[in-house]
């Protein structure tokens, strides 16, 4: 009987699942790793609105995405199926969901096997630890020291790990001595399934700033390539208006035709005409 009602207990669930993936437009899949607690309730309740996220068995994940043929390319979403995941249920656009997860990382402590967030560099200073087997744990790091005024005192600015770079039980034993967290903790997203279309973490990656540049820098490409072909936009109208009165009366004023513009620069080149005709008469 138990055994009966668990295998009901996992076709309801599967049914709910199936659910849950008609609703939405998006499917994410995010590992569980390194994700505390108390930081997924909170990041649940700060997407509540957005996002429905669910811890759900692989397998019946599985299942329920085997049954809904009716969602197109669905079942490429199976090979990301891996590990402790959780299942976010959402309509945002993708990237927004991804940007959101990765502003919710904290940073924290390493430990032995740990990957670099980012470049880790120890400063130069004093440690505040005292002379003892921390100078040889520093220095077998990589750290340079020296002993002032009764403490450790790093000598120079210094690399210990690139981003990316497995963090080593010594280093991440020295790091945590000395206060520095190389670790992010948080939903890492593995892939989104977006109406038809599969979305890689490594596609989900977005340098803002380089992409904000790259923007800038074609917009200044598209204005100057507008002006200088004098395309009118919202943009560069004034300028084009501007330049355009400026050539005119350039043209007006030397091919000497009186406007309301040109008149009085007119009547004044005239008179230093005259001046200089008048100086060079008399000279003669």
């Amino acid at each position: 009987m138990p055994s009966q009602q668990i295998l009901q207990q996992k076709i309801r669930e599967v049914e709910e699942i199936k659910q849950l993936i008609k609703q939405y437009k998006a499917i994410g899949v995010a590992s569980l790793q390194k994700v505390r607690g108390m930081q997924l309730q909170e990041l649940k309740k700060k997407l509540r609105n957005d996002v429905y996220m669910r811890v759900v068995k692989n397998t019946l994940m599985k299942r329920a995405i085997m049954e809904c043929t009716e969602r197109p390319e669905l079942e490429k979403l199976i090979e990301y199926l891996t590990g402790a995941n959780i299942y976010l249920f959402t309509n945002l656009n993708p990237f927004k969901l991804a940007l959101l997860l990765e502003k919710s990382k904290v940073k924290t402590t390493a430990k032995a096997g740990d990957i670099a967030a980012f470049d880790v560099t120890v400063p130069a200073g004093n440690t505040g630890l005292p002379p003892g087997p921390i100078i040889s744990q520093l220095n077998a790091v990589g750290l340079p020291t020296r002993i002032e005024a009764g403490s450790v005192w790093i000598n120079r600015d210094t690399l210990v790990v690139k981003k990316g770079e497995v963090i080593s039980q010594r280093l991440a034993s020295v790091l945590s001595k000395l206060g520095i967290k190389p670790v992010e903790a948080g939903l890492s997203m593995k892939v989104i399934y977006d109406d038809g279309l599969i979305i890689t973490e490594e596609q989900l990656s977005i340098d803002l700033e380089a992409l904000q540049h790259d923007i800038e820098a074609a917009y200044r490409d598209a204005f100057t390539l507008s002006f200088n072909i004098a395309y009118p936009t919202t943009e560069n109208i004034q300028l084009l208006l501007q330049d355009a009165h400026q050539k005119a009366y350039n043209l007006s004023l030397n091919a000497e035709i009186p406007t309301r513009e040109t008149t009085e620069d007119l009547l004044r080149k005239a008179h230093m005409e005259m001046l200089n005709l008048s100086r060079y008469l008399n000279q003669g």
